[in-house]
């Protein structure tokens, strides 16, 4: 009778189930890819921002052309050493004025700032300041300018007496109206970068 087969001890590696960590994915740090945090763009745009500002004081004009057409000229009476008394309600006509004004140069301002906006390769604070500072040297042109077109529309006659009836060219009588122009500019600006969700303001799409 042949003598049946003995089993070896063998080596052969027994399958172990091994149970993971609790405390494993704390050892492993996961890697987070975070987006590089935009910096202020300056000297690359420090020379285009000069021209805007250039661009922007020439709304003056415009706008003080349509304000000497827009604004109402006041009916006064010639008094003594040249006074000009204003009739009845004619006085009001100071205020209508710088309201035109005002108008005029918040809806400048808002239209500068849509415009702005549009130029995406330049959005920033740098452009914004030139805006600002464009809009006001514009309010103070459109004043001076505005002025000077009435003055040539509502001319003082050559001999006039005490007691004539003179037109007289409208004024803008109040300097704050120069601050409704920049203030157009910064609120429109705003509203828009608010709403913008870059931190880059969407240049880097350009």
């Amino acid at each position: 009778m042949a003598d049946s087969p003995v089993e070896s001890g063998g080596t052969r590696a027994v399958p172990e189930r091994i149970e993971p960590r609790a405390d494993a994915a704390a050892e492993v740090p996961v890697p987070r890819l975070a987006p590089p945090v935009p910096n202020v763009v300056v000297k690359a745009d420090l020379l285009p921002e000069v021209s805007a500002v250039s661009l922007i004081a020439l709304l003056g004009l415009p706008i003080g052309w349509v304000w000497s057409r827009l604004a109402p000229p006041q009916e006064s009476v010639l008094g003594e050493r040249g006074r000009l008394t204003p009739l009845l309600v004619e006085g009001y006509h100071d205020f209508d004025a710088i309201a035109i004004f005002a108008l005029l140069a918040f809806a400048a301002g808002l239209l500068t700032a849509a415009v702005l906006w549009l130029l995406r390769g330049r959005r920033g604070p740098v452009l914004l300041i030139a805006g600002v500072l464009g809009s006001v040297i514009a309010s103070w042109l459109g004043v001076q300018m505005g002025t000077s077109f009435a003055a040539g529309l509502y001319a003082m006659p050559p001999n006039a007496k005490l007691g004539d009836l003179i037109t007289v060219a409208p004024q803008v009588g109040n300097g704050w109206v120069l601050l409704l122009q920049p203030l157009g500019v910064a609120l429109g600006y705003g509203l828009a970068a608010s709403w913008n969700g870059f931190d880059d303001l969407g240049r880097r799409l350009r």
